[in-house]
């Protein structure tokens, strides 16, 4: 394999995203909880699409509602396909460079976050042979189970897992860590992996991903690892996230360099009606000369989370958006967005 994930700093071509549509997730047609969920996506969208395209996937049956919802809003264009739900990041297709600079989608097997007993994944299955497709890239597929929230890369040759996800035997059963790692590697063109044990507790309830790593830590471009922090002992999270500092801390990158961890506080929030949240700053999107980071309604702490990504990532802009409801049905900001890299100039 000749194939390179870029790091989600570089020249963005477009944004994908997907449009709920009615499930156990969301809600039936007409519920106050999929209204919500389409605003919280479409609130996204608008922002995103503010400094690079957006297009947006939608099914058939929700296509109308869908141009409704975006009437005036430039810069986003809109696709039908049939769809399960609407967390694109891993249903969607992850994009690397071929060693000519042009693109490539890598589509990993989709089975609803290792087959979970709510999930439905026989449209969203096929949705990353859709947009790759729909953009006229052609597709590897990979034997690997897996999802784009599972996986960070720091474009220098080093890549973010999680035991919990990657290993999980209703996802890759039989698979050992070298297995996986030699799979990722050949996909992403990554030569180093760091495991991390778990995710966030919420992550492991109702609607989670068994572990997802792209809420609890990512790679910036100065190659600092930014790490979820949770400073209230009242919260599990308290001691995930310092069991997650440990192995960090004792982590090397692709050069055998240690880690410059930096740390990015949840807000004070604890719980709402489904239990412990996993508020987190980490699930952001960046792209095009900006940041779309999560906000929470906790202004002394989104403006904390502003300041150390408007550190991490001088020069650009970084938006917040109120996604509460986005974490309400079980991701964030990242969860539901994906890039397509621009090609690059060999």
């Amino acid at each position: 394999m000749t194939t390179t994930m870029p790091a989600e700093w570089t020249p963005h071509e477009r944004t994908w995203m997907s449009f709920p549509t009615a499930n156990d997730t969301f809600g039936p047609d007409g519920s106050d909880t999929l209204a919500r969920a389409r605003d919280a996506w479409a609130r996204v969208a608008r922002t995103v699409a503010l400094y690079e395209p957006v297009t947006l996937v939608a099914d058939p049956d929700d296509e109308q509602t869908a141009r409704d919802m975006l009437t005036g809003a430039t810069g986003i264009s809109l696709v039908t396909a049939p769809l399960d739900d609407a967390w694109i990041r891993d249903s969607g297709p992850t994009f690397v460079h071929d060693v000519d600079g042009s693109l490539r989608a890598v589509n990993w097997i989709f089975n609803g976050w290792g087959a979970q007993s709510w999930a439905a994944w026989e449209n969203d299955a096929r949705l990353a042979a859709t947009v790759a497709a729909t953009a006229d890239i052609p597709v590897d597929d990979s034997p690997l189970v897996g999802e784009g929230g599972g996986l960070h890369v720091d474009g220098r040759g080093t890549v973010l897992l999680t035991d919990s996800v990657q290993l999980d035997p209703d996802r890759n059963p039989g698979w050992t860590k070298g297995q996986v790692e030699e799979e990722v590697h050949a996909r992403l063109g990554t030569r180093h992996a760091i495991w991390l044990p778990r995710g966030l507790t919420r992550d492991y309830d109702g609607f989670g991903t068994r572990g997802h790593v792209d809420i609890v830590a990512s790679f910036t471009e100065a190659g600092h690892v930014l790490l979820h922090r949770q400073d209230n002992p009242d919260h599990p999270d308290y001691d995930v996230t310092r069991e997650l500092r440990t192995v960090l801390e004792s982590a090397v990158d692709v050069n055998g360099n240690p880690l410059t961890i930096v740390d990015l506080p949840a807000p004070d929030v604890l719980r709402d009606e489904e239990g412990w949240v996993d508020y987190s700053y980490i699930n952001h999107l960046v792209c095009n000369n900006a940041v779309i980071l999560c906000a929470f309604g906790e202004k002394q702490a989104d403006e904390r989370a502003r300041s150390i990504l408007a550190e991490a990532y001088p020069g650009r802009t970084v938006e917040l958006v109120d996604a509460r409801d986005i974490f309400a049905f079980g991701g964030g900001i990242h969860c539901i967005t994906q890039q397509q890299p621009a090609v690059r100039n060999v």
